[in-house]
């Protein structure tokens, strides 16, 4: 046998769909809910209605999360659909312009043009529509848009991530909510940040500190207003 039958390469790419939701999803729970917390906490309100803010935060946010992926990405499939079925008509109506037009995409790449004439023969020969959508319209069924995966996924990661910074309050003494959910919430980014990274095989170090950047940003701004209002009532 072969080494080329015997050697499988796993790359990340497959994953970049339900990743992008999964990482999105997660951050925008626990960046949310913790600054809704820590504005909430800074205004002065008891630890019940901290919670009870916390709680209706993390329900609206994985519904807004939810509906707001399944659009965005619906009108990205959209969007793909209809250069599908472009494409399947201008295969229809002048399919040696295109087998042309799909050999000039290998000539541009570097590929002899006897070569990529022949190319381009075999693999419209095999699925034309495929091999135009991979390799003219960057289409494949790797990255294709997936509306309800993007949406459940979203929905999910935001819940799990918005639980976070409400356990962190649950288990804070009152004088020290605020800490307690601020570094907390700062520590679940840096991991989440970690495991996104790890997931899609790429060096950590940057991921991390964005997210726990934009996520201290976040609640040093909520906490500032919070405590504002506070003053003002």
């Amino acid at each position: 046998m072969s080494r080329l039958k015997t050697h499988i390469e796993r790359h990340a790419v497959n994953r970049i769909g339900w990743l992008r939701a999964a990482v999105l999803g997660a951050n925008d729970g626990i960046v949310s809910t913790a600054s809704l917390v820590v504005g909430v906490a800074a205004s002065g309100a008891d630890k019940a209605a901290i919670l009870v803010a916390g709680a209706a935060g993390l329900v609206a946010g994985a519904m807004s999360m939810a509906a707001g992926e399944y659009v965005s990405v619906s009108s990205q499939s959209d969007t793909e659909k209809a250069d599908l079925a472009r494409e399947t008509r201008e295969l229809a109506e002048n399919p040696e312009f295109e087998k042309q037009e799909l050999a000039q995409i290998y000539v541009d790449r570097g590929v002899d043009p006897s070569l990529a004439r022949q190319v381009a023969e075999q693999l419209m020969a095999k699925d034309a529509l495929r091999a135009h959508a991979r390799d003219e319209l960057g289409i494949s069924e790797e990255t294709e848009s997936r509306p309800i995966e993007a949406a459940i996924t979203s929905a999910i990661t935001f819940s799990v991530g918005a639980v976070l910074p409400l356990a962190a309050l649950l288990a804070a003494p009152r004088q020290q909510m605020q800490l307690w959910v601020g570094l907390g919430s700062l520590l679940f980014l840096a991991l989440l940040g970690y495991l996104g990274a790890r997931t899609g095989r790429a060096n950590p170090l940057r991921p991390v500190a964005r997210v726990v950047f934009w996520g201290a940003a976040a609640m040093l701004v909520t906490a500032g207003i919070g405590s504002l209002f506070g003053a003002v009532v």
